[in-house]
This record gives structure tokens, sequence and C-alpha cells, in this order.
């Protein structure tokens, strides 16, 4: 095969984001893509900011396409997978027109004998990752990769019927699994209605006949979450906690930002703890339940394998005679407000164990408990299967990723 070698200097765009004024953002309007919506390799608005309708015109030059490759240009060291400078984010159909923030760039094709979505794949690839992280610079909590030097990175050219069957192959990948995501999503909608239907509305089978007292159904109880099973804090003793010495075993170590990324259930990792990282920390066992208590509050996740993880994720066993980790994952959802308001610090928010010790969980009688969990746990497990086929698809797809990118793989 016929290819060449050539830099994205020489066969794209860049543009740059777009800094705007507090007073300048709207109700509605024009969304805006933040470093902060680039996760999980697309954009996922969960506080989004908008621009006025007015402002259209003015900013148009940061207005992103379906398809463009945006880089986060500013972010934390690669122990820091989740915040990582550098981190490609590939703009889906649901954010064309959107205008890009700032600390990111948008890199587009100059002109049509470079693929879009082989230059999608370029930023996924493993050799520019290294090259950003390679070439960042800055203080230990925060690093940025100028422009100047991102345009110098070199990549293999091929023609562009090649480029198109290489985006075409690892798309068949991202296909399966965008399929499976809309899946999960739809189960997991499903499994919400029904919670919010027996324990918030209350109006579980059999309600009419049962006697309520004292605002809550005969035989239900308010109870704490010690009440319900364990409850601890992760453990990661050693100072500084990113030591490299500690890491690099085959002990899984998960972060807060892997906790909120997560659907329900945790089913990868970036780090991991070797002996002595495990030595200063706690191995829990598949099936806690985590709680951020710091950076992101009061997310939720479940393990589906043992894994360590630093003080600021709250671990918890349910006791399985009287709830599910699901079910109490779904009761903090519904009071996930009430845990950020007391949460609030001068410094920076913090939940703190204390303070989840204050808070109440209605527990219904054992047999509806029972009829919730013969329901629920069949789709709990399509999930879970959904979620780990993903990950296999991910993991085959990055593995064929950099060989079909370099060459070694004739397609």
């Amino acid at each position: 095969m016929k290819t060449e070698i050539t830099t994205l200097d020489e066969k794209c765009l860049f543009i740059n984001g777009g800094a705007w004024k507090q007073t300048e953002y709207a109700d509605y309007g024009i969304p805006v893509v933040q470093v902060k919506d680039m996760q999980g390799g697309t954009v996922i608005w969960t506080q989004p900011k908008f621009l006025p309708e007015s402002s259209y015109q003015r900013y148009s030059q940061h207005k992103l396409e379906t398809n463009d490759l945006v880089i986060a240009t500013v972010g934390s060291h690669p122990d820091q997978p989740n915040s990582v400078v550098g981190r490609a984010t590939i703009i889906p159909q649901y954010a064309e027109g959107a205008l890009l923030n700032q600390n990111a760039v948008c890199i587009r094709p100059k002109d049509s004998t470079l693929d879009k979505r082989y230059l999608g794949y370029i930023g996924k690839s493993p050799e520019l990752q290294h090259f950003i992280a390679a070439m960042a610079k800055g203080a230990a909590n925060q690093v940025r990769i100028a422009i100047g030097a991102l345009k110098q990175f070199p990549f293999n050219f091929p023609p562009l019927e090649v480029q198109q069957r290489i985006a075409e192959i690892l798309s068949n990948y991202d296909r399966l699994i965008d399929n499976n995501n809309r899946r999960i999503a739809l189960l997991e909608e499903s499994i919400h209605q029904l919670y919010k239907e027996w324990f918030v509305r209350s109006r579980f089978p059999g309600y009419e006949s049962v006697k309520v007292v004292d605002g809550i159904p005969e035989g239900w109880k308010f109870k704490k979450l010690e009440e319900l099973g364990l409850l601890g804090r992760g453990k990661s003793k050693h100072r500084p906690r990113n030591e490299p010495s500690l890491y690099g075993g085959k002990f899984p170590f998960i972060q807060t930002g892997e906790v909120k990324e997560a659907s329900l259930y945790i089913t990868n990792y970036s780090q991991t703890y070797n002996e002595k990282g495990l030595a200063q920390s706690k191995l829990w066992d598949a099936g806690t339940l985590l709680i951020t208590i710091a950076a992101n509050i009061a997310e939720t996740a479940i393990l589906t394998f043992s894994a360590c993880f630093p003080d600021s994720i709250v671990g918890f066993i349910a006791d399985s005679n009287q709830v599910s980790a699901e079910f109490i994952k779904y009761s903090i959802d519904t009071i996930k407000v009430r845990m950020r308001n007391v949460s609030t610090g001068a410094a920076q928010d913090n939940l703190s164990l204390e303070k989840i010790r204050i808070f109440n969980f209605l527990v219904p009688d054992k047999e509806t408990m029972q009829l919730f969990t013969r329901i629920t746990n069949p789709i709990f497990l399509q999930m879970k299967n959904l979620l780990i086929t993903n990950e296999n698809l991910r993991q085959a797809r990055d593995l064929l990723l950099p060989r079909l990118m370099n060459g070694s793989i004739a397609v």
C-alpha cells in the first residue's frame, strides 16, 4: 500500500474555541461545548450553557459540525485519564451547530483528500495521545498542549479509499457500541420509572389496600445507610497520592470521574495499584456501591469487579436481606440535590461520611422489596451484559486502531 507521512498542519484547519464572559450566557439559545462536556469520546451535556441566538453571527467562527475532531488543549496529566489533556471528542450529530468554548481546538480537514472520520480516529490513536503527553507543559495539577506543537504531529496519510475503509472498519465497532448504549438507556429509563412509581409516588402493587401510617405505607420504615449494610470510606494513605511507585499492578483503582461517567455499573478502569499501592489502600468486593463525596458529589455506580478507591469515595455493601445495591443507588439519585446542598463548603464541596449518615432512606416491606428485585434483576443483568459487551468492543477497536493506522494490517 502506498502511503506517505504528513502533519496535521499540512492537512487540517485549526479552529480555536471562543472565550465568553458569564454575563453573555443565556437561559436558552445556542448550546456551548465546554471541555467538561467532552466525555467518553463524545459530547454529554449535564449542565449545558447557552449563548443567545443574537450572538450567532458574531461567534460563527466557533461553530461545530458533525464528526469534527475536538481536542482538549488544557487538562491533567495522564495519571488522571478522565480529565487528561489531549482527550479527543468526535462531535455527534445532535451537537451540530454548537459553539466551541475555550481550552479546546476543533481540527477539520482542509479538503476532501483527508477523510473526516479517519481524522477522528487519528485523534483517538495512542500515537497522538502519547505525542500530546510528551509535548504538554504546565504545573502539577494542570498542563497545556500548544496548538503550534499539535500542528506538528506526523501521521500516515494513505490514499483516500484506504482512509475510508479504515474508518468504516472502526466505525462498525462504534455503531455496535452506540446501539448497545441506546438499549442500556431504554432499560435504565424503564427501571427509573418503575422506582418512581413504586417508591416516590407510592403506587406499588396492592397500594390501594395498604394502610398509611405517619405518611408512609404500613410496614415501611425509614433507615440510615449503616442500618442497611456496611458503609466506609475508601483508602489512599500515601502522600502524594499520585506516587508512581504505587501503580502498575493487578488491582483496579477507581477514581471519582470514573464513577460519574459509569452507567449504573463500573465495567472498566484506567489505573491499577501494585502490591505497594494495595498495602496502603483497601480492596472492595464486586457489588459494592460507590458514592463520590468530593469533586463530583453524590455520583453513584456499582463495581462489577474487586477494586480499590481513594477516600474521596465511600463504599456501601448492601445487606441483601433488606435491600439491593441498585435500590440504594436509585434512592440516592432521588435525594442527590439534598446531598449536594449539605456538601457546600468554603474551600471545596465535600459530602463526608458524617453527612451521609444524617440521611434517611425509605425501605419498603420485605414482600414489596422482593417483588421489586424479581422484576428488576433480569433487567439489571441485561444492562450489565451490554456494558461488558461494550467494553470488549472498545478494547477490540482500540487494539485494531493503531495497527490499521500504521499500516501493519492491510485493508
